[in-house]
């Protein structure tokens, strides 16, 4: 089927994150992936300290749905079952003999669920946490009850304490994000002068999300596109993860990664592709992945280079298929070359410098002292006027001054001594230098050359095509990605264009290969 995408949702989603963010200073980022993953049917991880706005923004996001209610609570090492998913029915327990839960205005029945301090939770509470971020389903007694939560939004201070059994629920956290202090001090300012109830549910209704349009929705993200560019991103940075875990250097520092993920990982990126009011996935969606993969927060930067180096180096490119063409060009003009030029060797004398800087005479009788005399000097002789030349000794030092001048005799030197002329030949070398001459080739191998000349230019014709249809496109909403920082469009540019340089560099090599066998 295919699905056609209202670019109205675009508008609608901006609109949403414009009013979500209203008093909320440098925390776009957070709301804009907190919606994200709500739509996606996700879950986002918060790393931070206290009073950085992560209980607000789990708030806030609850009204972004037309039908959102929520649940929040704050974990410590005493919570119980009975405080997240809700009491036990002890009318059903004496009456049906049934054991199960009262969930209403508990987790169960709630959109978006806000648990701060989750690793203080119990493993009872961690349990049913992990059905429910992986499953969605909330084992309630004897009945597994649906849940219809949109978006769990977790939080704490601190990464899960090792040795506790957490690795499990941490890796159902698809998003991870730290939150910190307000950086720009303006910003401070205007936040603590401001007066405005920030937990107001102040979203207009038109501009909410209804149950019925993430329904919608939901079967339109599936039939989204993946393009080779994204597929071959997410293959080249699996590999590079995988040449961090095996590195000796990097045993404590592993960033675990399972089939799960990248499957939710895709998820993501379509539903990033989908709410920007796209068919089709792009390149600046894939930076989406550096909130996907660290386990620690050191991680970072490493990913970020990873993510960036996969995308600069290789995204369009591998799409292309650049190395191919590149080595279907080479051969080409190799086997053209081996059919139109015949190559010999030409032997040569040629003068041998001493020491980078000097010429030697060949003196069969020292009639003078001096046997050295310089390159650059020689140079200026010439065969009419003698000129005062300065000659060395072996070791480089200025022993004598005479007239010479270059002699009709090719490498050689005439030297005026005691007026009597001396003519001396340079020391040479024997050089092979090589020869080209060209021959017309035959009629039947200009035929095949042509074949192949052909093929390769409708390849080329066809990959500029497509990149002319989709990158005016790509180019025009790069800095519009609702989730994505703009100024990571120059990396994706970067590699756009460095693929239509390359494609042309490859074009006029195959031009001037044909000129070379047609014009002989």
């Amino acid at each position: 089927m295919n699905v056609q995408i209202d670019t109205a949702i675009r508008q609608k989603i901006a609109t949403l994150l414009k009013a979500l963010s209203k008093g909320l200073y440098e925390r776009e980022e957070a709301i804009g992936l907190a919606l994200l993953s709500a739509v996606a049917g996700e879950s986002i991880f918060l790393l931070g300290p206290p009073g950085v706005g992560k209980s607000l923004i789990a708030r806030r996001l609850k009204y972004a749905f037309s039908d959102g209610t929520s649940f929040e609570y704050l974990m410590s090492k005493f919570s119980t079952p009975d405080e997240i998913f809700g009491p036990i029915s002890i009318k059903k327990l004496k009456e049906e003999d049934q054991y199960k839960r009262i969930t209403e205005r508990y987790l169960p029945s709630a959109n978006i669920v806000f648990l701060d301090e989750i690793w203080k939770a119990g493993p009872a509470i961690q349990n049913a946490l992990l059905t429910i971020l992986n499953e969605k389903i909330y084992r309630n007694g004897d009945e597994d009850m649906k849940v219809n939560i949109r978006g769990i939004i977790t939080a704490s201070n601190e990464l899960p304490p090792p040795n506790q059994n957490l690795a499990p629920i941490w890796d159902r956290f698809l998003i991870r994000l730290q939150v910190g202090n307000i950086k720009k001090f303006q910003h401070f300012l205007q936040m603590i002068t401001d007066t405005e109830e920030l937990y107001d549910n102040d979203i207009a209704n038109q501009d909410k999300i209804s149950e019925a349009e993430l329904e919608l929705w939901n079967n339109a993200i599936h039939q989204v596109e993946v393009p080779a560019e994204v597929l071959n991103t997410l293959q080249l940075l699996k590999i590079k993860i995988e040449q961090h875990n095996s590195s000796p250097n990097q045993l404590d520092n592993q960033i675990p990664l399972f089939d799960r993920r990248w499957k939710k990982i895709v998820r993501l990126l379509r539903t990033s592709a989908f709410l920007n009011g796209r068919l089709q996935v792009d390149l600046m969606d894939c930076f989406l992945m550096v909130h996907c993969l660290w386990s620690k927060p050191a991680q970072l930067d490493t990913i970020k280079e990873m993510v960036s180096e996969s995308i600069r180096k290789h995204g369009y490119s591998m799409a292309v298929n650049l190395s191919m063409l590149k080595k279907e060009v080479e051969d080409f003009e190799n086997d053209v070359d081996s059919e139109i030029k015949v190559k010999y060797a030409i032997s040569e004398e040629r003068l041998l410098p001493i020491k980078e800087e000097f010429f030697e005479l060949l003196k069969e009788e020292q009639k003078f002292e001096g046997m050295l005399l310089s390159i650059k000097q020689f140079k200026n002789l010439n065969t009419n006027e003698e000129q005062v030349t300065n000659f060395y000794d072996e070791n480089g030092t200025l022993v004598n001054r005479l007239k010479a001048k270059k002699s009709n005799k090719e490498y050689h030197v005439e030297v005026n001594y005691n007026s009597v002329i001396y003519s001396y030949p340079l020391k040479t070398q024997k050089v092979e230098r090589t020869e080209t001459i060209y021959k017309k080739p035959h009629p039947i191998l200009v035929k095949h050359w042509e074949e192949r000349f052909l093929k390769l230019s409708d390849y080329m014709t066809q990959q500029q095509a497509n990149i002319n249809q989709h990158a005016p496109n790509a180019l025009d909403h790069l800095r519009d990605n609702l989730f994505v920082e703009k100024s990571l469009s120059e990396i994706v540019e970067a590699n756009l264009n460095e693929v239509k340089a390359v494609l042309q560099q490859l074009r006029l090599r195959l031009e001037k290969i044909q000129y070379a066998y047609l014009n002989l």
